[in-house]
């Protein structure tokens, strides 16, 4: 019987028409361990982004532009649609029988997602369903993660646990409660100034808090998992309990004013607190902005970091132009993985490399296996989209690099996507501006010939944590957060072409202040961090303007200033040519 079969079969035990499942676990992250992969065993879909549909008689996987064409090859029984143009509560509405009871995970789902579930399929009802039905039936289930927490010391983290307690602590107040529930990881690994290894490419532990607006937390996890310094680390202010006592903890807000964040934090938090008759306050995570500012250490840090790691790209890329012999995109990831691991402070990468060959290119989160391994195409472009974690800050890369002789229109796609790099890259704007009113200055050129891509153009990036944070980031998407001194970016314009080749350069870029006018008005502008040539072989100078060459050449320069002295001869003469 396949997962699906067995799904529905449990589903009508319970008197349910329908369930929906999304791709994240109960702590929201992109990243899953392997124990909460409930979507993969359902549909086979690996990605990050996806949400499927089963009714009695009709199944529907969703997900976005970036994993379309991986959905096609993945997810067997199940009809596809692209999120962007059918979301799946629209599609509840419609083929689901009229009063339908569809069951939910309330440890899965925000509130927020649960009131638009409800505003757009206002013919079924909704019911919430504890435990996962699918966690009965995944019988070969993995082990929930359970890794040691580590001390991330104050040379990398720039500011005290206790500090940061404090700060945040007054925020609470301020907005008049008595305690905030944090569930997101990082947000706590941040404030605790701690770090796990619970989920692939994020340092994480898996855990849930409370914060009072005395500054003491409660940390819910199994004590056997922090060591004894650790534990003299994190302070008397710091109280560790089980998981189980959760529940409890929760049932003894009567009566308080408690901070829930409706947009990321389950709302089995919101129906527990509702049941013990707190005082909710709905307010966003008071740890997002704070930890999305980087301090002066941490932004040292991620300049430092990017100079190690694009010292090591930069390393590989020579290696890739002069390598002679046959080359696979899994053996290019490995290789680069090697540069890396030479690297000073470098743990592991920070998500999966994409390296995409000629049509594989295209596919925007492409994950390379054995049987999608292709050789490097001839006359083609490869698309390597890779990242590294280090002690003391995240990275994140794209580069598309010419194999052979690159046809006219790639040279063209590609120096529009730089073009529209380029521009985000300079630009300037006032206090305020958020990042989807700058999105369509990466997307202008490309526009002009009626091409585009389906994907942001910028994501937060954490210090050493995740490498895509919130809430700040650059999209079509409308968004009321500002882009802040601190806030460090991705600047990713692309461009793919199903069947033959994908574009995409990628630099992270981190928001500075520029100037102050007459007025005392702040202006930014961002300072682009990360040190990696770029292809001029795929570059059509013609089409470029005197600015854009004068920041082409500047950007060249300080690639060359930052590893010049670091480099073998012959890469030196490579890099000086570049």
């Amino acid at each position: 019987m396949t997962p699906l079969a067995q799904l529905r079969a449990a589903l009508a035990t319970q008197k349910l028409d329908g369930f929906i499942l999304p791709v994240n676990d109960e702590f929201m992250g992109e990243y899953v361990p392997e124990s909460a992969k409930r979507l993969t065993w359902l549909t086979g879909f690996t990605g990050s982004a996806g949400m499927a549909v089963a009714l009695s008689d009709k199944a529907a996987f969703f997900t976005d532009g970036r994993y379309t064409l991986q959905a096609k090859t993945e997810v067997q029984g199940f009809e596809l649609f692209n999120s962007g143009d059918v979301t799946p509560e629209k599609w509840i509405s419609e083929y689901a029988p009229k009063e339908a009871v569809i069951g939910y995970d309330p440890k899965l789902h925000t509130l927020q997602s649960l009131r638009r579930y409800e505003q757009d399929a206002k013919n079924v009802a909704w019911k919430a369903i504890t435990p996962n039905p699918i966690d009965a039936l995944w019988k070969d289930r993995p082990i929930a993660p359970a890794s040691a927490v580590r001390i991330h010391p104050l040379q990398y983290a720039g500011e005290a646990s206790s500090d940061k307690r404090t700060r945040i602590a007054k925020q609470i107040e301020v907005l008049g409660a008595d305690a905030a529930i944090l569930t997101a990881p990082d947000s706590i690994c941040w404030l605790l100034n701690i770090r796990g290894s619970d989920v692939p490419f994020t340092p994480f532990i898996l855990c849930y808090a409370l914060l009072a607006k005395s500054g003491a937390v409660t940390i819910y996890l199994d004590e056997k998992r922090i060591s004894p310094e650790a534990k003299t680390h994190l302070g008397k202010d710091v109280i560790v309990k089980s998981p189980a006592q959760l529940t409890a903890d929760i049932a003894a807000f009567a009566q308080q004013r408690v901070l829930y964040s409706s947009t990321s934090s389950p709302v089995w938090f919101y129906q527990e607190l509702r049941r013990a008759e707190a005082l909710i306050v709905e307010a966003s995570d008071p740890c997002v902005l704070p930890k999305a500012r980087k301090n002066k250490t941490e932004l040292e840090g991620m300049r430092q970091a990017h100079i190690r790691d694009g010292r090591a790209v930069t390393k590989f890329l020579y290696w890739l132009e002069k390598c002679k012999e046959p080359l696979t995109e899994m053996g290019v990831a490995a290789k680069l993985e090697e540069f890396r691991k030479q690297s000073e402070l470098y743990l592991e990468p920070s998500f999966t490399t994409i390296s995409g060959s000629g049509p594989n290119g295209a596919v925007v989160h492409y994950r390379v296996t054995e049987a999608t391994n292709r050789p490097l195409d001839t006359d083609s472009l490869l698309l390597i989209d890779s990242g590294g974690q280090y002690l003391d800050g995240t990275t994140d890369i794209t580069r598309t690099v010419a194999r052979g002789k690159p046809s006219a229109e790639m040279k063209d796609s590609f120096t529009r996507v730089l073009k529209g790099h380029i521009a985000l890259a300079r630009a300037v704007f006032p206090e305020g501006t958020t990042g989807a009113q700058l999105d369509a200055l990466a997307r202008q050129y490309l526009w002009q010939e009626g091409l585009d891509y389906d994907h942001g153009t910028g994501h937060g990036v954490g210090s050493y944590l995740s490498v895509h944070e919130g809430p700040q980031g650059i999209s079509k998407r409308a968004s009321s957060v500002a882009l802040e001194p601190g806030m460090i970016l991705s600047n990713e314009p692309g461009y793919y072409k199903a069947g033959e080749y994908g574009i995409r350069i990628e630099n992270l870029v981190a928001v500075e202040e520029v100037f102050k006018d007459e007025n005392g008005k702040r202006f930014f502008g961002f300072e682009t961090i990360t040190l990696v040539p770029i292809d001029m072989r795929l570059v059509d100078k013609a089409l470029l303007t005197a600015e854009e060459k004068k920041w082409l050449r500047e950007h060249h320069w300080r690639v060359y200033e930052a590893h010049a002295t670091s480099l073998t001869a012959y890469e030196d003469d490579w890099l000086e040519h570049q």
